[in-house]
C-alpha cells in the first residue's frame, strides 16, 4: 500500500465454516496457510470468531502462549485445569498464559444467541512458564485503554512479551491520537464501525475486519484516529518484524 502502511482487507483474510464456528483468520492458522500472512511480529493469531448456541471449543491444550480473548458480542463460558470457570460477556477480557501447558475449553454460554469475540495469540519472550488465567471487564471510555502488556498499568494484565495490546474506541465527535515511536509499529484490528487513520498527508479508511499495519509516522502529533468504531491496536517493536 503505502509507504509504511500496509492494509489487510477484512474479504481477504482466511475463512472457514464449520456451520458450529463461522471463523476469519488475520493470519495463517490450522488449514489457512499463507506464508505473505504469518503474524506481526511476536503477534501470531487474530482471529474472530462467531459461535453457535450451546456450541463451542472442547477442552484441548496450548504451550508457550499467550492467549488474550476479547468478547464483541454475547457470552462465553471458560474453564481450564488450573480450575477456573467463569462466563465473559460483551466488554470482558481473558488472559490465558499457557507456559508449561494448559488445557481448557471455550463454549458459547447460550441456548439461543451466537458468541463473538476476538482469540488472540502472542508468542512470549520466554518459554516454560507458570501456566495462569486473568480476566476483567474493560472500562469501555473513549479513547485507548492498556489491556495488557509488559509494563502494565491500572488493571491491565502482564503481558511476558513486548507488545502493548490497546482498545480503542473512537467516535465521530473527537479525534484521538497515538504518538508511535521510531522504534515501534503498529497492528489495527477493527472489531466494528468505520474508522479512519491518518498522518500528516496519508489517510487510510478501514471498516470491520480491516486490519492495518504501520511502520512510519512522520507526524510528530502522532496518528489521528477518527470515526464510530471499535478496535484493537497491537504496539510491537519493529525490530521484532
Amino acid at each position: 500500500m503505502l509507504d509504511g502502511w500496509t492494509l489487510r482487507p477484512a474479504q481477504e483474510r482466511g475463512h472457514a465454516d464449520h456451520g458450529w464456528l463461522n471463523t476469519h483468520h488475520t493470519f495463517s492458522f490450522a488449514l489457512y496457510y499463507d506464508p505473505a500472512h504469518m503474524g506481526f511480529g511476536p503477534l501470531r493469531v487474530i482471529n474472530d470468531d462467531r459461535v453457535a448456541p450451546g456450541q463451542g471449543f472442547g477442552r484441548h491444550g496450548h504451550r508457550d502462549m499467550e492467549i488474550l480473548s476479547y468478547v464483541v458480542d454475547g457470552a462465553l463460558e471458560h474453564r481450564d485445569t488450573l480450575g477456573n470457570g467463569s462466563v465473559l460477556r460483551a466488554g470482558d477480557v481473558q488472559l490465558l498464559r499457557a507456559g508449561t501447558g494448559i488445557q481448557h475449553s471455550e463454549f458459547n454460554a447460550s441456548k439461543d444467541t451466537p458468541v463473538r469475540f476476538l482469540q488472540i495469540w502472542v508468542k512470549p519472550a520466554e518459554t516454560g512458564l507458570t501456566p495462569g488465567y486473568q480476566e476483567r471487564r474493560l472500562e469501555g471510555a473513549r479513547g485507548f485503554e492498556l489491556i495488557a502488556g509488559p509494563n502494565p498499568y491500572g488493571h491491565a494484565f502482564k503481558l511476558e512479551q513486548d507488545v502493548g495490546i490497546f482498545a480503542l474506541r473512537s467516535t465521530e465527535a473527537a479525534a484521538e491520537r497515538y504518538r508511535l515511536r521510531d522504534d515501534r509499529a503498529l497492528w489495527i484490528q477493527v472489531v466494528r464501525g468505520n474508522l479512519e487513520v491518518s498522518n500528516h498527508d496519508t489517510t487510510c479508511m478501514l471498516t470491520e475486519g480491516d486490519g492495518l499495519a504501520i511502520t512510519q509516522c512522520i507526524d510528530e502529533e502522532g496518528l489521528r484516529f477518527e470515526g464510530d468504531a471499535e478496535a484493537v491496536v497491537f504496539d510491537v517493536s519493529r525490530a521484532a518484524l
